[in-house]
């Protein structure tokens, strides 16, 4: 028979999952991770593989005798060998458009979190300060203040729309894209000029060997003191431990991560202990609606696949 293996201990498989391969007589297994030996014994068997954040390199693909498709639940890829994968004749899968809303309104909501300081307002409140403005000083006007954007994909020009709503300037940076400035409404610059020039720096590209840590300590040396970066994207864009420093030293004002190097990170992290630096859990992606779409974008291209046909969101092209 035909087996599909979900490989994520926190995506439980569902009637949706079920349902939608009983149509083709394919059954659906579900593993807690690509490590244990099991594990492994399955992935190796199935026609197909669904993954989330789970690394598939070379010597895995290699394995994987009968694999035709590997579906990427989620829109990263860099945990997934794509020309290995190619070579060995699999299909590789995303879902790049399932919550480019809330994303992007998770990047403006930790902006505005910042901005407005209303953390540190939560905290004035609780411990009965009530008119306490020394407490949110200073507190500039957000209307005029300029975003930098760094990667122009859909998530940055819906960060950059909503953003524009709100009053803000934005610059972008994006190497690979010829931004059409009087349409989309921002300004294209070089990355040195976003850094010295942008109030707040939001993150919106893919992870790369070209954009790994491009946040660096270089980098945040160029940014405004009174500079605010925010990550949506991936942990690894950033040199965290240089980000660490860069706040310690009064270099920037802070940083909202909702991704992170390691995940989840060790309740000692200093990430963790800092007031300037804000986390949330990887949680920009989730409504209820974008939970919904991911998996039913990511069983569609499976369900295509198995049945002979190509992929609507392929990220290769093993045919060739």
């Amino acid at each position: 028979m035909t087996s599909v293996v979900v490989a994520h201990e926190s995506y439980i498989i569902s009637d949706l999952e079920h349902d939608a391969f009983r149509a083709i007589d394919a059954a659906v297994l579900q593993t807690g991770n690509l490590e244990t030996p099991e594990a492994l014994e399955q992935a190796r068997k199935a026609d197909a593989l669904m993954v989330t954040i789970q690394r598939v390199d070379a010597a895995l693909l290699g394995s994987l005798s009968n694999c035709k498709i590997i579906a990427r639940v989620g829109a990263g890829l860099d945990a997934i060998d794509i020309p290995a994968a190619t070579a060995q004749g699999i299909w590789v899968t995303s879902v790049p458009d399932y919550s480019i809303d809330e994303v992007s309104t998770h990047a403006i909501a930790l902006l505005l979190n910042h901005a407005r300081r209303l953390q540190k307002m939560f905290a004035s409140v609780r411990a009965g300060k009530w008119h306490d403005a020394a407490s949110i000083e200073p507190a500039p006007r957000l209307q005029g203040q300029v975003l930098g954007i760094i990667g122009f994909g859909r998530i940055g020009r819906a960060a950059a729309e909503k953003a524009r709503g709100l009053g803000l300037d934005v610059i972008v940076f994006d190497p690979f894209i010829d931004i059409d400035e009087a349409r989309d409404g921002v300004k294209q610059v070089e990355l040195e000029a976003l850094l010295a020039t942008a109030d707040f720096i939001s993150l919106h590209t893919p992870l790369s060997e070209s954009s790994r840590h491009i946040i660096n300590a270089a980098a945040l040396e160029k940014m405004k003191s009174s500079g605010y970066l925010i990550n949506t994207a991936r942990g690894e864009l950033i040199d965290e431990d240089a980000l660490l420093k860069a706040v310690q030293s009064g270099n920037i004002a802070g940083a909202a991560l909702d991704v992170l190097t390691v995940e989840p990170p060790p309740l000692d992290s200093p990430l963790l202990h800092d007031e300037r630096i804000t986390i949330t859990p990887h949680a920009g992606w989730y409504s209820e609606a974008s939970k919904l779409d991911v998996r039913v974008k990511a069983i569609d291209d499976v369900l295509r696949v198995l049945s002979g046909k190509a992929p609507r969101s392929p990220v290769n092209n093993p045919t060739r």
